[in-house]
């Protein structure tokens, strides 16, 4: 008899979750429902800014055919949504009363946008009542608010300067509208990037006719007779005015179900390294409501866990590892469980906008001279022998050795402010700890390889100033000569390589979009674009030759 599994939302992560269970549900091993509150099937939510600025169509963003997935076997609910979960009797009840069964429940319910608390705009989100005027362009319905607002050539003001809210931004203004972004942060990216490239990022932004409001605390919103957004007001008295405020604050996973039915929960639902909630075995999480932490209070890889990542990428590693072990237990329950979930490495930030690139990675808070006094050198060594001071010597007692000292970060930069670019490594015993790259988007790939590799970085670290330098660009070089090693990450989301992209355009692939339904490089930030289409043209170029 088929398993019942009961999915709780229907993200992008839940899609690729059903996705990858499809020859399971056609064979009849199981039998799944899946709940979704938004009228739409699972679309892409990452690159609805650009639906809301008109540069893509919201068929476009689709994930999921509901028609497909019905003939298939599949009870798809849109528009409905899981008021409880009752674990002792194995059901899931609906918000207009209805009940479904489980053997296994997956909570894909990922995360909902941070409303700021300020008086003039309800932050309640299951009161879903923002203001006129006020959108936090999560949703397709946020993007056609957006979308009306670029049209009129309307002020849109951005409140938050991270990732999301600068890519709106540049969107924004490139299709014509007035853009202001405030900030709590003294720059841009704080979270991201130091504070000598958010200067100068915040200089290429202002050069692009971003205004940037920055050290700012918003207190309150301004609004019209009508009740429509007019200013946001901010505490030292000024008021920015425009026609619509985009919010983009962060966004915080959704709990609430789970916290309801007594799962445990942190900054996001506690599962072990196999997605399986800590007090029930029927219960799985995934996405950005998961929060990979397991009850062993020793393991050294939870001893830093922070929370879901955030990010489309590890949701999706996260439902392919996931659909495997569910069709495990449905056909071999007792068959011992495969390897954990591989860890997640740090991860690199990209900022998607056409002619602003920045890449941020790892460790890169410190400063030059941070750890200048923490390394002897053997004047100071010589000094305190010759004084008789004792010298600190680890020694081994009871037969174990002394734990190994870790090297120091080194830190090299670069800044050219006039023409926004700049560039920061630091490193450990020479292996890149962490980066941040304005305005150097080929020495930003390839430092990017290097990070991902672990490997060490050249002994002149000039040389890879100069992958941006004039005669590169004579020469019609598009990136460095080591991504095009077939091994080279090129679409970080679903973690496909060059060389299977390469080896579908030979086979036939004649855009992003054939490239995207073959290997599904290209489905989730949109960031690898460019290089897709590089490696379309380099083929044909050689084909031509």
């Amino acid at each position: 008899m088929a398993e019942r599994l009961v999915i709780v939302g229907f993200g992008p992560v839940a899609a690729r979750l059903i996705d990858e269970l499809t020859p399971a549900i056609a064979a009849g091993t199981l039998r799944v429902s899946v709940v979704g509150a938004e009228r739409d099937a699972a679309y892409n939510r990452v690159l609805v800014a650009d639906v809301g600025v008109g540069r893509m169509d919201p068929e476009a963003l689709a994930l999921a055919e509901p028609a497909e997935l019905a003939a298939l076997g599949v009870d798809v609910r849109l528009g409905s949504r899981v008021v409880r979960v009752d674990r002792a009797r194995q059901q899931v009840l609906l918000h207009d009363g209805g009940r479904l069964g489980y053997d296994r429940l997956v909570l894909a319910t990922g995360a909902r946008a941070v409303l700021p608390n300020l008086p003039g705009m309800n932050p309640d989100p299951a009161a879903n009542a923002l203001p006129a005027g006020v959108t936090a362009l999560r949703t397709l319905q946020d993007a056609a608010t957006v979308r009306s607002a670029v049209a009129a050539r309307q002020r849109v003001v951005v409140l938050g300067g991270g990732i999301l809210g600068l890519e709106a931004a540049l969107a924004l203004v490139d299709e014509g509208a007035r853009v202001t972004v405030v900030h709590h942060g003294p720059h841009v990216l704080g979270r991201s990037i130091d504070a000598v490239g958010g200067a100068v990022l915040g200089a290429t932004l202002r050069r692009r006719g971003i205004r940037l409001v920055l050290g700012a605390r918003s207190t309150g919103l301004a609004r019209t007779e009508e009740g429509a957004f007019a200013a946001l007001i901010l505490a030292d008295g000024r008021h920015v005015p425009g026609d619509l405020l985009v919010l983009c604050c962060g966004v915080r996973p959704r709990i609430e179900l789970a916290e309801g039915a007594g799962l445990p929960t942190a900054a996001g639902v506690l599962v072990d390294h196999g997605l399986q909630a800590h007090s029930d075995e029927h219960v799985f999480a995934v996405g950005d409501c998961a929060q990979v932490r397991c009850p062993d209070s020793g393991c050294d890889r939870c001893s830093t866990s922070r929370g879901p990542a955030g990010l489309i990428g590890p949701g999706w590693r996260q439902a392919e590892w996931l659909a495997a072990r569910l069709v495990q237990l449905a056909t071999a329950p007792n068959s011992p469980a495969p390897m954990p979930l591989p860890a997640e490495t740090d991860g690199v930030i990209l900022l998607k906008a056409r002619g602003v690139d920045v890449a941020t990675a790892g460790d890169a808070a410190a400063e030059p001279w941070d750890f200048a006094d923490d390394v002897p050198d053997d004047e100071t060594d010589q000094g305190a022998q010759c004084s008789g001071e004792p010298r600190h010597i680890p020694v081994c007692t009871h037969g174990v050795p002394p734990a190994p000292v870790e090297a120091p970060l080194q830190v090299a930069l670069w800044a050219d402010p006039e023409h926004g670019r700049y560039v920061k490594m630091t490193t450990r015993a020479g292996v890149l700890a962490g980066l941040v790259c304005v305005g150097m988007p080929r020495t930003a790939a390839e430092l990017v390889l290097l990070f991902e590799r672990g490997s060490e970085l050249p002994a002149d670290r000039s040389g890879l100033l100069r992958l941006d330098g004039p005669e590169q660009l004579l020469q019609g070089i598009g990136t460095p000569d080591s991504s095009a090693d077939p091994e080279a990450t090129v679409c970080r989301c679903a973690g496909i390589s060059r060389g299977r992209i390469a080896a579908a355009v030979e086979q036939g692939c004649r855009s992003v979009a054939d490239i995207s339904r073959q290997t599904r490089a290209g489905t989730g930030c949109g960031g690898c674009h460019p290089q897709l289409k590089d490696i379309i043209e380099q083929h044909f170029a050689a084909v031509a030759a």
